[in-house]
C-alpha cells in the first residue's frame, strides 16, 4: 500500500531478571519494512526514556539490533543504526560509571576499553565501521555486551555483585507486600 505508514510507539522495556536479557541475540537476516518499525519503534522508545542507547532484546526481540544517540554527552554525536555489530579491536582502559535502562536505579563503576572499532550493517543492510573513544565507545561496548547476553551486574565482582543482589531481593520483597 503507497503512503502507509505505521506510527511509532513507545515499547515496554524489559527489566532484570527477565530471561531474554541473558540470552545471546540471533543475527538479523531480513531487512524488511518489520525490521525498519522495530528501528523506529526502539529509537522512540530509547527517546522517551530517556536513553543513550537501546538493543532489541531490552524490548523482548531477541536479535542482534541496537539503536544509540550518545550526543546529550558527547556533542559530535548523533543517533546510530547498528546491525550485527561486533567488535574488531579494543584499545586501553578506563573506568568509569554507567547505568542501564533493564537495570532502573543502579548504577556502577565498569571497566571498559577507551577505544573501540566496531563493525555492523545499517538500516537497509550497508556496512558500517565506526571508531571512537571517550563517551561513544563506551556505549557501544555496553549495548554489545546486551546482545550478547551481559549485563552491567555481569561486569562487577562477585562482592558488588552480592550487594546488588541482597539490594534487588530486599526492594522487591518490600514492594510486593
Amino acid at each position: 500500500m503507497i503512503g502507509y505508514h505505521k506510527s511509532m510507539a513507545v515499547l515496554p522495556i524489559k527489566t532484570y531478571p527477565d530471561r531474554v536479557l541473558k540470552e545471546k541475540t540471533a543475527p538479523v537476516t531480513e531487512f524488511d519494512s518489520d525490521l525498519k518499525n522495530l528501528i523506529d519503534n526502539m529509537i522512540e522508545t530509547m527517546y522517551a526514556a530517556p536513553g543513550v542507547g537501546l538493543a532489541a532484546n531490552q524490548v523482548g526481540i531477541s536479535k542482534q539490533l541496537v539503536v544509540i544517540d550518545a550526543s546529550a554527552r558527547d556533542e559530535d554525536g548523533s543517533l546510530i543504526v547498528l546491525i550485527n555489530p561486533v567488535i574488531l579491536c579494543s584499545e586501553g582502559t578506563e573506568d568509569s560509571e554507567e547505568g542501564c535502562l533493564s537495570l532502573p536505579e543502579y548504577t556502577t563503576v565498569i571497566k571498559r576499553a577507551l577505544k573501540v572499532k566496531v563493525e555492523g550493517l545499517d538500516r537497509d543492510g550497508g556496512p558500517v565501521v565506526i571508531e571512537s573513544d571517550g563517551f561513544l565507545a563506551k556505549v557501544l561496548q555496553h549495548e554489545i555486551d546486551h546482545l550478547n547476553g551481559m549485563l552491567l551486574i555481569d561486569r562487577i565482582g562477585r562482592i558488588k555483585r552480592e550487594f546488588f543482589n541482597k539490594r534487588y531481593a530486599r526492594e522487591h520483597a518490600a514492594g510486593n507486600k
